[in-house]
């Protein structure tokens, strides 16, 4: 089983960019599907988008056009880059890891309660 830590968070301008990096131990990280989620203060965690084992993607409508993500199988890393970021962006953000073959589908990969792994999260905080 995997295990994930996150990084790159931090504090930055409306309109600004970031790059999260989820850095991934354990030898079948390839075999695994990897999603983007993100918890604001007082709401629930929201999904925000994935990429399959494939290499497939799915994306929250909310950062349609602005977010990207990406994985580096040799390097057990999967990416979050972020552009345009607004206000709202602000929350912790959360790297997860879903067993490949174990979903199909936005409905499935939208679905924080179908990950087997979770990292510790990381801070993003737009300022307006």
């Amino acid at each position: 089983q995997v295990q994930l830590v996150e990084s790159g968070g931090g504090l930055v301008q409306a309109g600004g960019s970031l790059r999260l990096s989820c850095a991934a131990s354990g030898r079948t990280f390839s075999s695994y599907s990897m999603g983007w989620f993100r918890q604001a203060p007082g709401k629930e965690r929201e999904f925000v988008e994935a990429i399959t084992w494939g290499g497939s993607t799915y994306y929250a409508d909310s950062v349609k056009g602005r977010f990207t993500i990406s994985r580096d199988n040799a390097k057990k890393m999967v990416y979050l880059q972020m552009n345009s970021l607004k206000p709202e962006d602000t929350a912790v953000y959360f790297c997860a890891a879903i067993k490949g073959g174990s979903c199909s589908g936005y409905g499935c990969y939208a679905k924080s309660s179908g990950y087997d792994v979770w990292g510790q999260g990381t801070q993003v905080t737009v300022s307006s």
